[in-house]
């Protein structure tokens, strides 16, 4: 008995062009039932797609129809089943966000490649950091901050200038978006239990908003942001190109 593929596509044409052609060849599984699923589009489908199947058991297995590929395998009709089949595994553990905002709501959300707090208005953010309990930066001016995972460490970390983490290690960066004070602070790397905490000094002034994958939460007074390594994610690769080696070839560019 073959495999029991599940195709979901990004509402871009060529992903739903895609998705047919696919499906007519292989089969179109509900993703409940599927052995593996196969996602089509780019990062960012990508990790809707990670965090809408994560109570399944089935792992995903990206092909890049989109503008950004990163967490995707190339596209092609031909010899999926095979590819499926050799295919090597990665397992990622999202962040949790807890954001608090001013009016005392608290909402709650994961996140595959980071957690970044963002100024709203003209001015700076002024945030207090603390790390498991202990105040570490009393006062840290920038237009943001935030926390990313070995896997999201080449996304929007990578475009502040934060290091690129291998996939294995069991660390978290922290890095700071264009700090003012102090003077150029580009932040911090983290074990993987550390538990940060973000405080939003005079946040009626200068409001902040949380972000965990894009989605967003405004006008923060405090994020809370930890490790969730009870929820895996499992997510396939062509061998020879999984998030390991893709890591270490970002880095040679």
């Amino acid at each position: 008995m073959g495999l029991r593929i599940a195709f979901a596509a990004s509402n871009a044409p060529i992903a739903q062009s895609a998705k047919a052609a696919l499906s007519r060849r292989y089969g179109d599984h509900a993703e409940a039932q599927a052995d593996v699923i196969v996602a089509l589009g780019g990062d960012g489908f990508m990790l809707q797609t990670l965090h809408r199947t994560q109570g399944l058991p089935a792992p995903v297995y990206g092909m890049n129809r989109g503008t950004v590929g990163f967490l995707m395998n190339e596209y092609s009709e031909h010899g999926l089943a095979e590819r499926l089949e050799a295919a090597e595994e990665a397992t990622i553990n999202p962040l949790a966000m807890t954001a608090t905002r001013v009016d005392g709501t608290v909402h709650e959300a994961l996140a595959i490649n980071e957690v970044s707090l963002l100024r709203q208005g003209p001015q700076a953010a002024r945030l207090r950091i603390s790390v498991d309990g202990r105040l570490r930066m009393a006062e840290l001016v920038c237009d943001g901050a935030l926390v990313a995972t070995p896997a999201g460490s080449t996304a929007y970390n990578y475009s502040a200038h934060g290091p690129i983490l291998p996939i294995g290690s069991d660390v978290l960066a922290l890095t700071a978006m264009a700090a003012f004070r102090p003077r150029r602070w580009r932040g911090a790397l983290l074990p993987k239990t550390a538990h940060v905490c973000f405080e939003v000094l005079d946040a009626d002034k200068r409001p902040v908003m949380a972000e965990a994958d894009s989605r967003a939460v405004r006008d923060v007074v405090q994020v809370d942001i930890r490790s969730a390594p009870e929820i895996a994610h499992r997510v396939l690769f062509d061998p020879g190109h999984g998030l390991e080696e893709r890591l270490i070839r970002e880095q040679f560019v």
